[in-house]
C-alpha cells in the first residue's frame, strides 16, 4: 500500500516537473487540480492549511508545498520522492539549457511555447482560487484579512509582512473575541531575514564545496518570489563573489522563470556556468537541501497549531493572506498572459474546460503549447 503511494506520488510529480509552468502561483494551482479536485487527496481546508505552513519557513513554497504533500500521502519515503521529482525535470531542462548557453553562446527560442501556455496556467490559477476563496474566508473577518492582504500586495507591501501581518491579525481578533485579558504570547517560526552578508564567504575560484554552501544558506534564508531570489544571486554572486556578470544572471533568471518547475533551478544553471555539470547538481543540492529538512520539522507543527485555539487562528489568518498573495499574483501574470484575442480565447477555453470536466491540466498545457508553436510559425 505504501509502495503504490509511493510510486503515485512519482509519476505525479514528475509530470508536474515537466508541465508546472507560471512560477509557485501557476505550480500551487496545478498540484490542488491533481491532488483536490481530481484524486481527493487532501481537502481544500487541509490543503490552505499546507500552504500556510510553507509560507511560514524559507525557501521556494511551491517547491515545499509539493515536499509537504509528498508527506501527507506516505509519510518520509514521499516526502523525498514528491520534492525530488518535482525538482529534478526541471533541473534538467535548465541544465541542459545551461549546456546550449555555454555552448552556442544562447538560449533555446521558447516564445512561442510560453504564448500559449500562459493562458491556460492563469485559467488553471483562477479555478483554484475560486475553491479556496470560500475556504479560506470562512469568516467575514478572514474574509476582510484576505482583501486587506490583496491591497496590501498591489500597493507594494513586502510578502513576509503581508503573511506576518494576516497571522497576527488573525490571532488578535481571536484573542478579542474571546475576551481574554491575558497577554498574548505566540511563537511563529517567522524568522527574521538573516543578512547574507553576515554569512560570507571569501572570493575567488569557484570550488564545488564552496558552491554547495553559498546556494545551502541562500536556501536556508531566503523568503519570496524569484525576483527576490535575484537581488540575493546579485549582491551574492555578482557583486561580493564576482562569479557570473549582470548579464549571466538575468539570463540565469530568465531561464528559471520560462521552464517548468522550480524557480529555484536558477541555481542549476549559474551552477554550470560556473564549475560546469557537477556545479549544475552542487548548486541544486544546496539550494533545495534546506526546503526538506524544514518541512521535515514543519509536518508536525501544523497540527499543533490547529490544537490551540489562539494559533490555528494565525493559520487562518496566514492561510487568508497566502490565497489573496497568490490572486495577487496572478492579476500580474494576466497581463504577462493576456495579450490578445487568441490567448483570451484560450484562457476561457481553458477555464471551461476545467469548470465543466475533470480533464488533466497537463493536457490543457500541451494544448495551449501546441497552439503557441503553430500561432509562431504563420505569425
Amino acid at each position: 500500500m505504501a509502495g503504490g503511494r509511493v510510486g503515485e506520488l512519482a509519476g505525479l510529480f514528475l509530470r508536474l516537473g515537466v508541465t508546472a509552468f507560471g512560477g509557485p502561483a501557476g505550480h500551487i494551482a496545478m498540484m490542488h487540480d491533481e491532488v483536490v479536485r481530481r484524486r481527493g487527496w487532501v481537502s481544500d481546508e487541509r490543503f490552505v492549511d499546507l500552504i500556510g505552513a510553507t509560507n511560514l519557513i524559507p525557501g521556494p513554497n511551491s517547491t515545499e508545498l509539493a515536499i509537504y504533500l509528498g508527506w501527507d500521502r506516505a509519510r518520509g519515503r514521499g516526502l523525498v520522492v514528491a520534492g525530488v521529482c518535482f525538482i529534478a525535470p526541471a533541473a534538467v531542462i535548465v541544465g541542459t539549457l545551461a549546456w546550449v548557453y555555454v555552448t552556442y553562446g544562447d538560449t533555446l527560442a521558447l516564445g512561442g511555447v510560453l504564448y500559449g501556455i500562459k493562458p491556460v496556467v492563469i485559467a488553471i490559477i483562477v479555478q483554484a482560487l475560486l475553491k479556496l476563496g470560500p475556504t479560506v474566508a470562512k469568516t467575514v473577518l478572514l474574509g476582510v484579512i484576505a482583501a486587506a492582504a490583496l491591497a496590501a500586495y498591489l500597493a507594494g507591501v513586502n510578502e513576509l509582512v503581508v503573511l506576518a501581518g494576516g497571522g497576527l491579525l488573525a490571532a488578535c481578533l481571536h484573542v478579542a473575541r474571546s475576551a481574554r485579558t491575558r497577554r498574548l504570547s505566540v511563537w511563529l517560526p517567522l524568522p527574521l531575514l538573516p543578512s547574507l552578508a553576515a554569512l560570507g564567504s571569501q572570493s575567488g575560484e569557484v570550488g564545488l564545496g564552496q558552491l554547495f554552501l553559498v546556494f545551502l544558506r541562500i536556501g536556508a534564508v531566503l523568503y519570496g518570489s524569484g525576483y527576490v531570489l535575484l537581488a540575493f544571486l546579485q549582491g551574492e554572486l555578482v557583486h561580493r563573489l564576482g562569479w557570473i556578470t549582470e548579464q549571466q544572471l538575468l539570463d540565469a533568471i530568465s531561464i528559471g522563470q520560462v521552464t517548468p518547475g522550480p524557480v529555484f533551478t536558477t541555481a542549476t544553471f549559474v551552477g554550470y556556468l560556473t564549475a560546469g555539470g557537477w556545479g549544475a547538481v552542487v548548486a541544486t543540492i544546496g539550494i533545495f537541501l534546506p526546503s526538506f529538512v524544514f518541512v521535515a520539522l514543519l509536518t508536525h507543527l501544523v497540527e499543533w497549531m490547529r490544537a490551540s485555539p489562539t494559533l490555528g487562528a494565525v493559520l487562518d489568518g496566514v492561510n487568508a493572506a497566502a490565497v489573496a498573495l497568490i490572486a495577487g499574483v496572478s492579476l500580474h501574470l494576466a497581463g504577462d498572459a493576456v495579450v490578445d484575442i487568441l490567448t483570451l480565447a484560450i484562457a476561457a477555453a481553458a477555464g471551461v474546460a476545467l469548470w465543466r470536466t475533470r480533464v488533466n491540466s497537463a493536457w490543457l498545457v500541451a494544448g495551449g503549447a501546441a497552439i503557441g508553436v503553430v500561432h509562431a510559425l504563420v505569425s
